[in-house]
């Protein structure tokens, strides 16, 4: 069951705009979805080919909804944007770039995935906005940087390790025990306070069983793939296999 949340406000905004572009017929986009709500969105929208997901690579995290003037329509104002860094500098994390990009005033929706990889930011975010950031964004931390966009767009490289949980069952309050070395008492609390995605969506039932390749998030404690089932111990309970984002 998912959590009672805002989610109607921006299907009814994505809706709104969707109908704007029909009437007028042009294309539209909304801003840079989160995580979740592109998940809903794709589920409220699924199998309509004049609706387009695009966060700049095929894997992108963040992605802008675009309604089209038909199923031709290639439009996407989307580039990416890189700066190096100083490496003789204190490193340049991901809350650095967010938090120098809040004392701009950028708005969250603007731009899309943003990392930190081998001596380089990189920046999703509109045409109008990078050439925003290329004259604007000019410090992180205590390093000055510079910002040139990109012809290719480059994918985020997601690194995980390998780790094993034994548990009872693959239970939604199970598997978060396992995880975030809590009780299961614990793990049914943080899951009736939204602390815990699968997919992407935000679940209060602790009784949901988690399935192969699904993607659970613990507030606190992490993000995860349940990749399967490795065996059972004597007294029935199991095994279970993850990859751990790192």
């Amino acid at each position: 069951m998912r959590a009672a949340t805002s989610d109607s406000e921006i299907l009814i905004r994505l809706r709104d705009l969707q109908q704007r572009a029909y009437r007028q017929g042009i294309h539209a986009e909304s801003g840079f979805l989160s995580e979740e709500d592109t998940a809903m969105a794709m589920q409220a929208f699924k199998g309509d080919g004049f609706v387009r997901f695009d966060g700049g690579y095929p894997d992108a995290l963040k992605k802008k909804v675009i309604f089209l003037r038909d199923e031709e329509d290639g439009f996407s104002d989307i580039v990416c944007l890189r700066a190096q860094i100083d490496k003789r500098f204190r490193p340049i994390t991901h809350r650095d770039v967010l938090g120098a990009l809040m004392h701009l005033q950028i708005e969250r929706d603007s731009f899309g995935d943003l990392w930190v990889e081998d001596g380089f930011v990189y920046l999703y975010t509109t045409e109008v906005m990078g050439r925003f950031l290329q004259d604007n964004f000019t410090r992180i931390a205590d390093q000055y940087v510079s910002f040139e966009a990109l012809k290719d767009r480059p994918s985020q490289q997601f690194r995980y390790k390998e780790i094993q949980a034994v548990m009872s069952s693959t239970r939604l309050d199970a598997v978060v025990s396992a995880l975030a070395h809590v009780s299961r008492s614990r793990a049914k609390e943080m899951i009736r306070q939204g602390l815990v995605q699968v997919d992407h969506v935000t679940l209060v039932d602790a009784d949901e069983v988690c399935n192969n390749n699904c993607k659970v998030s613990i507030r606190g404690a992490g993000r995860f793939i349940l990749v399967g089932e490795t065996y059972r111990t004597k007294k029935g309970r199991i095994g279970v296999k993850f990859l751990q984002s790192i």
